[in-house]
């Protein structure tokens, strides 16, 4: 039982054409000449790239008028404060995370992301300068932010430089939250100058700690590596 492509009306077995519409009743399988009429395109037609630079025109010029009618705002109308720092600074952290990433999409991304680091820090002084209180800026916001950057950075590295499957990547990434996440800890204990001691890192640390162990046995282990690759498809 076959319906018509077009208009969804039942088919005899032995129609040419659809008795509602007229349009010709074709089965892919049996289009073996030249002259028939494929169901299909037969030709390829190239498809426009995306303009890289009209995206990124399109995100400074949003960012630029956010930065620029906020800031505004603030100096003409409301007063009581340098709240459109907040909203500049995250302009500026758009603008930096998305328009060179996009344009100049060739260059390493060692330095993306080191943009992205200088990006946030020039957000928290704006924060800082916003709420008058430089203390937290030096002491916590730089700290975390150098400490995420390296990090990032080091990752980054592992999967551009050692073996790229997926389960060494799932090491490199444990292993990098658990450095991630004890470094954040100590910061902070440095900052409020108390003991360093390891609380709640600890608890993240032990569980990459485990979960590294697991993929580092797994890929030492050919046997075992081919299997668990096989069960997950991938």
């Amino acid at each position: 039982m076959s319906y018509c492509v077009n208009c969804g009306v039942e088919l005899d077995a032995t129609a040419k054409n659809c008795p509602l519409c007229n349009t010709p009743v074709l089965n892919p399988k049996e289009i073996k000449s030249d002259s028939a009429i494929p169901p299909f395109a037969t030709e390829k037609a190239p498809v426009e790239e995306i303009q890289r630079a009209d995206f990124g025109w399109l995100v400074s010029m949003v960012c630029l008028a956010t930065a620029v009618t906020c800031g505004l705002l603030n100096w003409l109308a409301f007063k009581q404060n340098l709240w459109s720092l907040a909203v500049i600074g995250a302009c500026v952290v758009l603008w930096v995370m998305l328009v060179p990433a996009v344009i100049y999409h060739k260059w390493l991304p060692y330095f993306y992301i080191l943009m992205d680091g200088a990006a946030l820090v020039v957000y928290l002084y704006l924060i800082a300068r916003m709420l008058d209180s430089y203390r937290w800026f030096m002491g916590l916001g730089v700290p975390l932010v150098v400490c995420t950057v390296a990090v990032v950075e080091l990752f980054t590295l592992a999967i551009r430089r050692f073996p790229k499957g997926i389960l060494a990547r799932g090491l490199y990434f444990f292993v990098s939250l658990g450095t991630l996440c004890v470094s954040y800890e100590v910061a902070i204990d440095l900052f409020r100058k108390v003991p360093v001691r390891l609380g709640w890192s600890a608890v993240v640390l032990t569980i990459c700690a485990i979960v590294s162990i697991a993929i580092i046995t797994t890929l030492s282990r050919r046997r075992l590596r081919n299997e668990v690759r096989r069960r997950l498809h991938f």
